[in-house]
């Protein structure tokens, strides 16, 4: 079986395409077990952000695999397959293991450096714990996977490169300046109350408003969140809930709307803003659009894909998107608006009122791209270099334990056959020379053995070494059931890979 990932991201799709693709806590949990329902896959993870969505699955058959994975996220996720596939990349084996480590190290987010990530990983592998579609080589690979973020986050300074996508987004709601400074005194609507929402809270008190107030669809998380806020030693924020039907009378008073919920349609028309600041709005108005090239699904382009690990058709559609930057409007800004969410919270029309600046995850990704990275970086992929190989070494190990530990016990079974005849044909032995004869049968049984068993768990650490464990069940005829039943026992040994 070999590890096989499926997935899109801010770096290889458009934000439109994104937004459409976005999965549900439910619809994740249904594309887990039907991928564990198909023929190629054993195992299933599923790691679906605000910003990229990836299908991991142990695999028996690698083209067959592709095929399966890509057809259930484009069924899942509700976007065609041939509109879907030319926004895919596929990562297989070491590769796999290498884009999620840097993942989990905050190299490949929208901000390099963001620490929420971590957060985001475990979460994945509770899921897959929770539906018993993580097994053994996803139990790991997770469980590693938070280790290197870790260790990259304690032992490097990859936290000066970035920061989370809530500071972000308020520097570029700040146009340069400082945040603290641009916030100062100000009025903020945070609309939602989850663990985004909750980061834009804290990080809006932090950077020195003046009120916050939270808006979202289940009061009583509206409450907690703002009962954290208003602790005794805190920031000294003034924060209370509303419910979500005050958003438009909330509207007329903020300097500042934060909105992250999982709503799948808009939480924010441009019209309600516009009304909240009584301005004149025509719906009937529409931007110039942009000309993206059409998606190809060339199976030639697909396989350079599977090679270079990103879409060609995402980097063109990049390049148009730059060259043509929505209009903003201009004038000293009444409201400025974070949009967190994906799918989008706020109308994008918003963008063109007078008085307000936008800022949504789409230009949060086009500013991200041209940030400068820090020296840390380099330190990182160092670490998740080192990771990797470690990683590799360890699974093809643990390959061949199962066979070891076969070999062992078929050993033990010849040893206490020959002893059991042996007191058949010698039954006046005593109870000390008998006992003096197993130990020196068993003893040299476990000398033979114990360099050969040494060795080959070294070579099938190397690369290329997998075949020593097939070589070893041929040469001793060991049963392939005793070697499954270890791989089984070690699989539903409770402490394992528990996050």
């Amino acid at each position: 079986m070999s590890l096989l990932l499926v997935g899109l991201s801010h770096r290889s799709a458009p934000v439109s395409v994104l937004e459409r693709a976005s999965l549900a806590a439910d619809t994740q949990a249904k594309l887990l077990q039907d991928t564990l329902a198909a023929e190629p896959a054993a195992e299933a993870a599923v790691l679906a952000t605000c910003n990229r969505i990836e299908l991991y699955a142990d695999v028996d058959k690698f083209h067959a695999g592709v095929a399966e994975l890509s057809t259930l996220l484009a069924q899942h996720s509700g976007v065609g397959l041939d509109e879907l596939t030319p926004y895919l990349y596929v990562h297989y084996e070491d590769r796999a293991v290498h884009h999620l480590f840097s993942v989990a190290c905050g190299l490949d987010s929208m901000v390099v450096g963001e620490g929420q990530i971590l957060g985001q990983i475990k979460d994945a592998l509770a899921l897959g714990q929770e539906l018993h579609t993580a097994g053994r080589l996803l139990n790991d690979l997770f469980q590693q996977a938070l280790r290197v973020g870790k260790r990259a986050h304690s032992e490097t300074g990859i936290d000066r490169a970035g920061q989370s996508l809530v500071t972000f987004g308020l520097e570029q709601l700040a146009e340069g300046g400082d945040p603290a400074a641009w916030a100062q005194g100000k009025r903020a609507l945070v609309i939602g109350a989850g663990s985004m929402s909750s980061l834009a809270a804290a990080t809006l008190a932090r950077t020195g408003v003046a009120e916050i107030v939270v808006a979202n669809r289940t009061r009583a998380r509206a409450d907690r969140l703002v009962e954290i806020l208003n602790q005794p030693g805190g920031t000294g924020v003034t924060a209370h809930a509303v419910e979500m039907a005050a958003v438009s009378d909330e509207l007329t008073r903020a300097d500042v709307v934060v909105s992250c919920t999982g709503a799948t349609g808009l939480v924010l028309s441009a019209e309600a803003v516009a009304g909240a600041l009584g301005l004149d709005f025509d719906p009937a108005y529409e931007p110039p659009a942009a000309t993206v090239p059409a998606p190809t699904a060339d199976p030639d382009q697909h396989a350079a894909w599977v090679e270079n690990g990103f879409s060609t058709q995402a980097a063109q559609d990049r390049a148009v998107r730059r060259a043509v930057v929505p209009a903003q409007s201009t004038g000293p800004v009444r409201l400025a608006l974070l949009d967190l969410a994906m799918p989008r919270d706020i109308d994008g029309g918003t963008a063109r009122l007078d008085g307000v600046r936008l800022v949504d995850i789409e230009s949060l990704a086009e500013a991200s791209a041209d940030a400068p990275m820090a020296a840390d970086v380099d330190q990182v992929r160092t670490i998740v270099a080192d990771e990797v190989a470690a990683f590799g070494a360890a699974q093809r190990a643990a390959h061949i334990t199962p066979t070891v530990v076969a070999l062992r016990t078929m050993a033990a079974g010849v040893v206490a056959g020959e002893i059991a005849r042996l007191d058949g044909r010698l039954p006046d032995l005593d109870e000390k020379q008998r006992a003096e004869i197993s130990q020196t049968v068993r003893r040299v049984v476990d000398k033979l053995l114990h360099a050969p068993t040494v060795r080959v768990k070294q070579l099938a650490s190397e690369p290329g070494g997998a075949g020593y464990a097939d070589a070893l069940r041929e040469l001793f005829d060991l049963d392939p059931q005793t070697v499954a039943a270890v791989s089984r026992a070690d699989l539903n040994d409770p402490n394992r890979g528990r996050s």
